[in-house]
């Protein structure tokens, strides 16, 4: 049988099909959070030095905020050359940031509806208005304007790309959407151990909200759209702090 003129040529030139989403493995992930620890030195070591450099009156929340992007940029650069140099593919969009501006813009919207659930969850619970690190920081002007452009911009940046950029599409693929969402939301509580003491309470918030995230997207198919809520979340409980002077159920 003859084939048609070109036939050859035609597929010789065809474009190969793009890869499955996710590309990326578990083998990945091992990686990924292998790149943890030493970033994490790295921010120990850089808050240490900020301390010591900066001047009394820069607030005390600067140089470990400061500290924590640099490690967080860190630990980024690493899942950035994983995409890059082992499947040879874009860092944006292999994470899904691109979306479409009605999606981002409604789940912008819905953030603070998500706030103000989680703070009635909390109040349901009886969250305890234990003392945590983060309102310690929170004792001058300085601290507290850091604090408000971090909490709003880069913290639900870096941690949205991995948990919801990275994380979730994996335990999807493995586990079905629903399961992927609320696991992806285990280790996005967990990571916020720390800031309020490891209450039980209050980690159960920050997973719920880490949820919301995560369904936003999955239903969006826009990382940018749950970076989006993550920030009108975040900002939410902010201003009830500016206004209200602390809060034992501001879960960020």
């Amino acid at each position: 049988m003859t084939d048609w003129p070109g036939a050859a040529t035609a597929q010789a030139t065809e474009l190969p099909e793009p890869p499955r989403h996710p590309f990326w493995t578990y083998h990945d992930l091992v990686l990924f959070l292998g790149a943890a620890l030493p970033a994490a030195a790295v921010s120990l070591g850089l808050i240490v030095l900020l301390q010591r450099l900066l001047p009394a009156g820069s607030g005390r929340a600067l140089p470990l905020l400061l500290g924590q992007f640099a490690g967080d940029g860190l630990w980024l650069l690493d899942l950035y050359g994983i995409l890059h140099y082992r499947y040879d593919q874009p860092f944006w969009s292999s994470l899904h940031w691109s979306g479409s501006k009605r999606g981002v813009a409604l789940s912008m919207f819905l953030g603070p509806a998500v706030a103000f659930g989680v703070a009635i969850l909390g109040m349901l619970l009886n969250a305890p208005g234990t003392p945590t690190p983060m309102r310690a920081l929170l004792s001058d002007r300085w601290s507290i304007f850091a604090m408000g452009i971090f909490a709003t911009t880069l913290g639900p940046l870096c941690e949205e790309l991995a948990f919801r950029g990275f994380l979730l599409p994996l335990l999807s693929r493995s586990f079905g959407t629903a399961a992927g969402v609320l696991l992806a939301a285990v280790p996005f509580a967990l990571l916020h151990g720390p800031q309020y003491t490891w209450s039980w309470v209050h980690l159960a918030l920050v997973g719920a909200a880490g949820a919301c995230f995560g369904l936003a997207r999955i239903l969006t198919g826009s990382t940018a759209a749950a970076t989006g809520m993550h920030a009108t979340y975040n900002l939410t409980f902010f201003t009830a702090f500016l206004f209200q002077e602390g809060t034992s159920l501001a879960p960020w």
